[in-house]
C-alpha cells in the first residue's frame, strides 16, 4: 500500500520562515500553502471553512504582523492578526483534530533578566507587537487544545525575506560607517534551524510552549560586525570601514526593544535530544549558501 502523507496547512506561505519550512519539510508530509490575498486569517468564517475543507493533520502558523514599529500606531490591526486570528486557528485545529504550531517572540518579555529566559518566566511585553503576540499565545491556551506547540524565537533571518543580515550587507556596500546598538543582547536565529526545530518537536509529540533560537548570545553590534566580516570573507565588495557601537538611546524607535532576550533551550533539548547550532554556525551557513548562488535572495 502507498504511504499516505500527512497534510500541513502552512499559513503565511509566502513569508521568510514559511519558505524555510517548505525547504526542510520531511517527505512524510505534503504542504498546502495559505496566504494573502486568497486567505485572510482575520476572517473567522473563511479560516474555519478553508481548513475544514483541507482537513490538515498539522497547521503551522508563520503568518504575523511583524513590523514592530508600525504595530505601535496600528495596534488594533496587530492584535487582530497576531492575537484574535490565532484564536480562529486554534478553533479550527480543535474542530478537525489537527496539531497547531504557532510561532511567537521574545517581545513577550520585558528584557530585564540577565540570564536566559525560561518558558515558565513571567511575561511582561513592553510594546504593541509584544502585547499582540502574547494575546495570540493566550488564545491557544484558552482554546483548550491538547495538541499544540507555541515556539518563541528571536532575531530571525533567512532566505527570501527582509532581515537584519540583508540590511547590514546592503548598508555596508553604501556607507563607510555603520552605527549599531550594542546594549541589546539576544540570539540570532537562522530560519532553516528553526524549521528543523519545528519538525523535531512535531516528531517528539511533547506538546506545549518552547523557546528556540540559535545558541550563544551577542549584541546587535557584534552581530553586525560578524555579518560584515563574513560578507567580506565571501568576496562581497564593501565600502564600510568601521562598525561603531551605540546605545539604544542614540537610536530611538517607536517600539521599545527588550534589552536582553536570550532563551534557555533546555526544554527543547530535553524534548528532542537535538543539538542547537550556535548563532555563528547559522550565520556562516546562511552567507555561504547565499554567496554560492544556491539561494535566490
Amino acid at each position: 500500500m502507498p504511504i499516505v502523507k500527512k497534510k500541513i496547512a502552512l499559513l503565511g506561505a509566502k513569508g521568510m520562515l514559511a519558505q524555510a519550512v517548505k525547504e526542510r519539510c520531511p517527505g512524510s508530509y505534503i504542504v498546502h500553502g495559505f496566504d494573502l490575498p486568497e486567505f485572510d486569517m482575520t476572517d473567522r468564517g473563511h479560516v474555519l471553512l478553508a481548513l475544514a475543507a483541507l482537513e490538515p493533520d498539522v497547521i503551522i502558523n508563520c503568518a504575523a504582523f511583524t513590523q514592530v514599529d508600525a504595530c505601535e500606531i496600528q495596534e488594533e490591526l496587530a492584535t487582530a492578526v497576531n492575537g484574535t486570528a490565532v484564536g480562529f486557528l486554534a478553533a479550527a485545529a480543535k474542530e478537525i483534530g489537527a496539531t497547531l504550531v504557532h510561532i511567537s517572540t521574545d517581545y513577550v518579555f520585558d528584557g530585564k533578566k540577565q540570564h536566559p529566559y525560561l518558558e515558565s518566566d513571567a511575561v511582561a511585553p513592553q510594546s504593541a507587537y509584544g502585547r499582540s503576540k502574547l494575546a495570540g499565545e493566550q488564545t491557544i491556551v484558552q482554546a483548550g487544545l491538547e495538541r499544540y506547540f507555541i515556539i518563541r524565537t528571536s532575531w530571525l533571518y533567512g532566505p527570501g525575506g527582509n532581515n537584519f543580515v540583508e540590511t547590514m550587507l546592503r548598508l555596508a556596500q553604501e556607507r563607510e560607517e555603520l552605527r549599531v546598538v550594542s546594549d541589546q543582547m539576544g540570539s540570532p536565529t537562522h530560519t532553516l534551524d528553526l524549521a528543523d526545530a519545528i519538525f523535531r518537536l512535531l516528531e517528539s509529540a511533547r506538546f506545549g510552549l518552547y523557546h528556540f533560537s540559535n545558541s550563544g548570545e551577542c549584541s546587535w553590534h557584534e552581530f553586525a560586525a560578524s555579518i560584515v566580516e563574513q560578507g567580506s570573507r565571501n568576496g562581497l565588495s564593501l565600502k564600510v570601514k568601521t562598525v561603531t557601537p551605540i546605545g539604544t538611546d542614540d537610536y530611538p524607535l517607536p517600539a521599545k526593544r527588550p534589552a536582553y532576550s536570550v532563551f534557555s533551550k533546555e526544554k527543547y533539548r530535553a524534548a528532542t535530544g537535538a543539538k542547537v547550532p550556535d548563532w555563528r554556525e547559522g550565520l556562516k551557513s546562511y552567507l555561504e549558501k547565499r554567496f554560492s548562488g544556491t539561494d535566490n535572495i
